[in-house]
């Protein structure tokens, strides 16, 4: 059989003359040195170095360990005047090998104190159309006026002798009277009480809501003085709370009694210990039966019920008992106004209640969608990860809220006054429901400091919630992220922070913690890695870390330790930086089979004659078409098709990302053929790469990232032929002479 052409030989040939030529002219210049900047260099000099707590494979080291605090709660709500009084009992326990001369709590109500930083962080300016100056938001802002909010901290003591402590806004350190011991405890109590925040007015993640009957809903959470965290990587996690960056808190058992307004309902992080005393004959009936009931929530209190509760208030009180082990804290919520449905989940053969609790404002649409949708949470998020360890998951409405705590979260979507709403609305309660119940995953259990990388449980959690999703409604969730994360991308760089930014300091939160993280690991599961790979690897780093304190080089070393796959390139690039991705085609050349060598190729012969008569007959390759015999194989094609259309393709890069290269040719018969590079293709040469395609029917088109799965910024590069581009015209124009 003819071979075709001598194209590998004459690339060597000419390379290699053209590099000695070059060497020859700067062999007397002195070589300037550079550092090595390869998009494909490992991540030593970003990750931190392993050790025995945070091993090289990203698993939890043979000496990992961390702190323990367990606490016993009597909380009150004083419905009268919007107060919570608070008196917490709490066990240290140092597990660490570490003598601790002090404690540092969290106080994270101090954040909207009369005293409080926070507002002194914003750069605000006034309208000159602002007519009411009067109102309260404008004395707030402009005027100082006080509110009253934040902690009012009554007793720190230890065995009924007081502590020393010092509060610094939003943390407060307790000085202990001797070193506590690695493997001792510290036991000791402090008694608080502080006005709740009415969500509406003064925002919040946890408050109240008044509703125009007069009834309030509260969903509290942040309530108690909480142990910051002390470990292995940091020390003391002592960052203040601004507002914005959420929180690094230790696991523990929690014991807690919450004295309410009789007439209301409750429910909370852990199990309900006294349901006789709170529950009715009836709603105790009805929640047994929810209990084996696996395909349909169960009213325990029915709209009917609820609209009669909240036309009194009751001057008695009750008190609700809850007990979890083994959560990182603990929230509540309590009105007269709540409707309450559960059903059964089977999590792989463990049932587990899935529950929502809501006023007569959320339906239809809470009790056709909540409940369900926080099913299909637990269901869809147990499989890529572990299965829910918990008993329970709690969705509650709140107007203004999406936050998440251990096995409760509270969650906004309203329809309209007269029951109707858009999809739109429906699209963002479920949203909104499956990302706070899958919290519960991260980092409720697999539990990263999100005060520091809010991306471990925002980004994390968001990509989950795409797949979870598009099981509950494929339609409405239909979503393409890489596609659309490429607006944010492409925006004004100094705009843009990389995702591996402290919290309080990135840009553009909303896209830089949920959505570019999500996008990112979207795509590695579906193009760069593929989902059997993807998915054992991502489940291993969630197993390897439930109830532990990962960290970023954790997540990263364990999704290519678990799955043989060096992604460093792409961790670099879309955490550590801001680069875009854009490849492109650069140009595209026709050639053409011919049994005729042009002039170079006669020359060549001539000068390594013995060589080329080693080779035997040659059928050769051509840019001009005048040559072109698409018959010069025929004789020696032994039956197989003839590649009568060759195209060397160039692609290019202007973008900073390396991406794997998709490309799709389309034929004149309409058929068409998909080829994916890996990203290494660029290891060489970081600005273009060529390949060529031989075939026996002739290409139409060519396209790169015909489905935008690597998020390309520009696609205006993308298409051969160039849409709407004069150069191709003429490019074409010239093929058809």
């Amino acid at each position: 059989m003819k071979k075709i052409s001598l194209f590998a030989f004459l690339l060597f040939f000419i390379t290699a003359t053209s590099s000695a030529q070059e060497a020859s002219k700067t062999k007397k210049t002195v070589q300037q040195g550079h550092t090595d900047q390869n998009k494909f260099r490992q991540m030593k000099d970003v990750l931190a170095t392993p050790n025995d707590q945070h091993a090289a494979s990203g698993a939890p080291g043979h000496q990992y360990t961390q702190q323990k605090v367990d606490y016993k709660m009597d909380i009150r709500l004083d419905e009268s005047a919007n107060k919570i009084y608070g008196d917490e009992e709490i066990t240290y326990y140092n597990n660490s090998k570490d003598y601790l001369t002090y404690l540092w709590v969290q106080l994270d109500q101090n954040m909207r104190a009369d005293d409080s930083k926070t507002p002194l962080t914003k750069s605000k300016s006034i309208s000159n159309a602002r007519p009411f100056v009067t109102t309260g938001d404008f004395k707030t802002s402009y005027m100082n006026e006080k509110k009253g909010f934040g902690y009012n901290i009554t007793k720190v003591a230890s065995n009924g002798t007081a502590l020393s402590h010092t509060i610094n806004s939003t943390m407060m350190r307790i000085n202990l009277p001797r070193a506590l011991a690695p493997g001792k405890s510290f036991e000791f109590s402090i008694q608080w009480n502080y006005l709740i925040n009415d969500i509406n007015k003064d925002g919040g993640r946890s408050g109240l809501e008044t509703f125009p009957d007069g009834n309030n809903n509260y969903t509290i959470a942040q309530f108690f003085p909480r142990l910051a965290v002390y470990n292995n990587v940091e020390g003391w996690q002592n960052m203040q709370f601004w507002g914005r960056s959420e929180f690094a808190l230790e696991f523990g058992d929690y014991e807690v009694a919450i004295t309410v307004p009789a007439d209301h309902i409750m429910e909370a992080t852990g199990t309900l210990q006294n349901e006789k005393e709170v529950l009715t004959k009836t709603q105790r009936k009805r929640y047994e039966k929810a209990r084996n009931t696996f395909d349909n929530p169960v009213l325990i209190v029915t709209q009917e019920e609820a609209e009669i509760a909240e036309k009194g208030k009751s001057t008695g009180t009750k008190t609700w008992k809850f007990k979890a082990d083994r959560v990182r804290d603990f929230a509540f919520a309590t009105s007269r106004k709540y409707i309450w449905d559960a059903m059964a989940v089977n999590v792989n053969g463990k049932t587990v209640m899935a529950t929502s609790m809501y006023p007569k404002e959320g339906n239809p649409l809470w009790e056709e969608h909540s409940t369900r949708a926080v099913a299909t949470t637990l269901i869809e998020y147990s499989k890529l990860t572990f299965d829910y360890p918990y008993i329970k998951a709690v969705s509650v409405h709140s107007e203004r809220q999406g936050m998440e705590y251990p096995m409760i979260c509270f969650n906004f979507g309203r329809p309209n006054a007269d029951g109707s709403y858009s999809d739109r609305t429906k699209k963002g309660m479920l949203g909104v429901i499956i990302h706070e119940v899958g919290h519960n995953f991260f980092p409720m259990i697999v539990n990263s400091d999100e005060r520091q990388w809010t991306w471990m449980d925002e980004g994390l959690n968001s990509f989950v919630e795409i797949l979870a999703e598009l099981v509950y409604d494929p339609e409405l969730f239909a979503t393409n992220p890489t596609k659309e994360i490429t607006r944010y991308m492409a925006g004004d760089q100094s705009n843009l922070s990389p995702i591996m930014s402290q919290g309080d300091y990135v840009k553009q939160f909303g896209p830089n913690a949920y959505t570019k993280p999500a996008a990112g690991l979207y795509m590695l599961r579906q193009t760069i890695m593929g989902p059997e790979l993807f998915d054992y690897a991502f489940r291993t780093y969630a197993k390897r870390w439930m109830f532990k304190h990962p960290t970023p080089e954790d997540f990263f070393r364990s999704m290519q330790d678990a799955s043989g796959m060096d992604l460093d390139w792409f961790f670099r690039g879309w955490f550590y930086t801001t680069d875009v991705t854009d490849i492109g085609i650069k140009e595209v050349k026709l050639l053409y089979l011919t049994d005729k060598p042009n002039e170079k190729m006669r020359t060549l012969k001539e000068k390594y004659k013995r060589y080329f008569n080693s080779l035997g007959d040659l059928v050769y390759i051509t840019d001009n078409k005048e040559d072109a015999n698409p018959n010069a194989m025929d004789a020696y094609a032994d039956g197989k098709e003839v590649p009568a259309y060759i195209y060397a393709v160039e692609f290019e890069k202007p973008g900073g990302l390396v991406m794997p290269i998709i490309v799709e040719l389309t034929y004149a018969d309409g058929t068409s053929m998909r080829e994916t590079y890996p990203a290494q293709i660029w290891m060489r040469n970081d600005t273009s790469v060529k390949r060529v395609f031989a075939s026996a029917k002739e290409v139409v088109s060519i396209v790169v990232d015909p489905d935008f799965e690597t998020a390309d910024v520009d696609t205006s590069n993308n298409n051969w032929p160039r849409k709407g581009s004069t150069k191709f015209d003429t490019f074409k124009k010239k093929m058809k002479n």
